[in-house]
């Protein structure tokens, strides 16, 4: 009984070491078909009163390309970002910063929202969401 008690234990340690390093991923992979993945970049959500302040990573972005909708109580955000240009015959080492589409879907508090502010800075798409009394 001991014996299979601690292979159970090693079994969750595991997992939970495989749930730890899934967190710590800065990009999920929303999507994947056999034409292009689709990444999701991470976002941080902030409540200041009547307003919403979001900051969605977009490393390699141009900010006239980025898509902003306000849609069904949520936000979305996408890009489509070039893929890094390199001499022809390099190989790959690692590559850990995605390219192709980006896409974010961000459910918000009930109400109606507008985008009131937008800025791009530093591979951030930053964004004032304030709630319409409409």
């Amino acid at each position: 009984m001991a014996q299979s008690q601690s292979w159970m234990w090693a079994e969750a340690c595991a997992l939970v070491d495989e749930a730890e390093r899934m967190h710590r991923r800065f990009f999920g992979l929303v999507a994947a078909s056999a034409a292009e993945p689709v990444w999701e970049p991470p976002a941080n959500v902030f409540a200041v009163g009547r307003e919403i302040l979001i900051a969605v990573a977009l490393p390699g972005a141009e900010a006239a390309d980025v898509t902003v909708e306000v849609v069904a109580g949520a936000l979305q955000v996408e890009v489509r970002v070039a893929a890094p240009q390199v001499a022809p015959r390099a190989g790959i080492v690692r590559l850990e910063i995605p390219y192709g589409i980006m896409r974010r879907r961000i459910s918000l508090p009930a109400g109606r929202y507008l985008v009131s502010e937008r800025r791009y800075c530093n591979g951030c798409l930053h964004l004032r969401l304030t709630e319409s009394t409409r």
